[in-house]
């Protein structure tokens, strides 16, 4: 890859991944729109473990206080943040296993068309407006229960789908179940840390396996992404304490009305 292809896919996943548009959906339409080639799934994982290692950095107060609650499960002591770690764990799950499937019948690579990505970009965006505007918002994550969290959980399965977006469907239903935004924000960031880590280690498990290794491109794409993922963290976080959803939704509708009338115009 060239050093601007590298950049736009650094800049382009660091903002969208956290932002509720879905990253996926508008990795697979960079090479779309600019000719470049395909940037590959490799490459699509590895810039989401550099959003992964910004989500560590902004949340590593939390992320602390649930490993120290976890080590102390396994010794037989149950406090709120082991709980919580416990839950997040179980809750990814679901989308361990839709991943595995897509990946073992071969549906991963033909579920990346511009059609999938508009559909699901209109669709999911009306939902999270629907959960925004009616749905109660009174709980924060210290409330958190295993059922809210698997049912989290399952919806973030559905995000393996180009155009859903994690963070927007996992936050969509955060919200229809009555939590606050900003604490819909943050679970639904802490949710994303084992996903996102088992992707990567299973990718550069696979390039091992077959002879190679990750390629520098994709490395130097992951640092980049860092960065731009941080900022876009510390945006959305600040933003969801003031504004609703509905900036994200009109987007969203836009890109899809625009990708159908590319489709089907």
């Amino acid at each position: 890859m060239s050093i601007e292809q590298i950049v736009v896919l650094a800049v382009v996943q660091g903002i969208t991944e956290f932002l509720p548009i879905s990253s996926s959906g508008h990795l697979i339409l960079v090479p779309y729109f600019t000719g470049w080639p395909d940037q590959g799934l490799a490459t699509d994982v590895m810039v989401h473990v550099g959003s992964l290692a910004a989500v560590l950095v902004y949340f590593w107060r939390d992320i602390g206080r649930l490993l120290v609650g976890a080590w102390g499960l396994l010794r037989g002591r149950v406090a709120r943040d082991g709980l919580l770690a416990l839950y997040i764990l179980a809750a990814t799950i679901p989308a361990v296993v839709v991943g595995l499937i897509l990946k073992s019948t071969g549906l991963i690579d033909r579920i990346r068309g511009i059609e999938i990505i508009a559909w699901n970009a209109i669709i999911f965006g009306l939902l999270m407006l629907a959960a925004d505007w009616f749905g109660p918002r009174l709980r924060s994550m210290e409330e958190m229960r295993l059922g809210p969290a698997m049912a989290i959980g399952l919806a973030q399965a559905l995000a393996l789908i180009p155009g859903t977006s994690r963070s927007g469907v996992t936050m969509t239903a955060a919200r229809m179940l009555g939590f606050e935004r900003a604490e819909a924000a943050r679970f639904s960031f802490l949710l994303g840390i084992p996903a996102i880590a088992g992707a990567g280690l299973l990718t550069a498990r696979d390039m091992v396996e077959q002879g190679g290794g990750i390629p520098p491109d994709a490395l130097l794409a992951a640092g980049l992404t860092f960065f731009s993922a941080l900022a876009a963290i510390a945006f959305l976080m600040a933003l969801l304490r003031r504004v609703s959803f509905l900036p994200f939704v009109l987007y969203r509708l836009a890109l899809g009305g625009f990708l159908l009338f590319l489709a089907y115009g």
